[in-house]
C-alpha cells in the first residue's frame, strides 16, 4: 500500500516541485515578451527616425534671427521624402519642395556634415545678387528674414565654380563675383541653390555649389527646445532656457 500525501507515482511534495519548476518558465517568458516588446519599440523608432521625422541642432549663426545656436529642431522628413540609408535612392514624399523652404541637407563638401539653409533657387531659375539684393528670373525679392550686419563686402576663390552655370551674355573671363554681387545663373535642371539668412556669415551655395535633389533631408517643422548655448552661466540648458521660442513653428 502506497502510503504519504502525494499522488501515486509521485514523491511526497511534487506539487511543490513543480511550482518551484513552473515559475522560472514564467520569468524566462515574461523576460522574453519584454526583449520582444523592446525590439519592435527600436524598429518602430528606426522607422520613424529614418523615414519621417529626424531632430537637428543649431550650432552656427548662418541662420540668424531665424534659427539661432541653441535651437532644437524637428525636421519633417516624410514631407519632401526620404532617403533610403547609404544610397541615392528616395522614396517620394507627399509634397514638394518650394523656394523659401528651410531644409536640412548633406553638403557636396563633407560628407559627414548636415547643414540647415533656405532654398532659393530651384531648377531653371536664373538668380543673382546685387549689392545684397537677391533676384530671381528678373525680380528683386522681398526677404524680411535677413539679416544685415554690415560686414564690408569680399570676393572668395570658391565663388568660382559658378562660371560653369554662367547666364548667357556673361563672359566668364571678366566675371569677378563677390559676396553681396555676383550672377546672373542659371540653375540647371534637378540642382538646388540654398542660401543662410545670415547673408553676411553664411557659407552657401555661392561658395560650394548646387544640390542634387537626393542631398535634401527634410524641412524643418518647428523648435522643440531652445537655450542660449553662448552663455556662461553653469547649467545654462536649464537656466537659460529661451521659453519664448519653445514649439514656435520656422519659415
Amino acid at each position: 500500500m502506497s502510503r504519504g500525501g502525494g499522488e501515486p507515482g509521485t514523491e511526497p511534495g511534487g506539487t511543490r516541485k513543480r511550482r518551484r519548476r513552473e515559475k522560472p518558465e514564467k520569468e524566462k517568458a515574461t523576460l522574453g515578451e519584454n526583449l520582444r516588446s523592446l525590439g519592435v519599440a527600436v524598429v518602430l523608432f528606426l522607422i520613424l527616425r529614418t523615414f519621417v521625422l529626424q531632430t537637428f541642432f543649431i550650432t552656427s549663426g548662418s541662420m540668424e534671427d531665424t534659427l539661432l545656436v541653441g535651437d532644437f529642431l524637428v525636421v519633417n522628413r516624410a514631407a519632401v521624402g526620404s532617403r533610403i540609408p547609404f544610397t541615392r535612392i528616395r522614396i517620394p514624399g507627399y509634397s514638394g519642395v518650394e523656394r523659401g523652404d528651410i531644409l536640412v541637407f548633406d553638403p557636396t563638401h563633407d560628407p559627414d556634415l548636415k547643414l540647415v539653409k533656405r532654398l532659393m533657387g530651384l531648377p531653371g531659375d536664373t538668380l543673382r545678387m546685387e549689392n545684397g539684393v537677391l533676384f530671381v528670373n528678373g525680380q528683386a525679392l522681398e526677404e524680411p528674414y535677413v539679416k544685415e550686419e554690415g560686414v564690408p563686402d569680399e570676393s572668395n576663390p570658391a565663388m568660382s565654380w559658378q562660371m560653369q552655370i554662367l547666364a548667357p551674355g556673361v563672359d566668364p573671363s571678366t566675371y569677378r563675383p563677390s559676396r553681396d554681387t555676383w550672377g546672373p545663373l542659371v540653375i540647371p535642371e534637378g540642382r538646388y541653390f540654398m542660401l543662410g539668412d545670415n547673408r553676411e556669415r553664411s557659407l552657401d551655395s555661392r561658395y560650394w555649389g548646387l544640390l542634387e535633389r537626393w542631398r535634401l533631408e527634410g524641412r524643418v517643422s518647428f523648435i522643440y527646445f531652445s537655450y542660449n548655448r553662448g552663455s556662461y552661466e553653469p547649467f545654462a540648458w536649464l537656466r537659460e532656457i529661451r521659453w519664448g521660442r519653445i514649439f514656435n513653428g520656422v519659415d
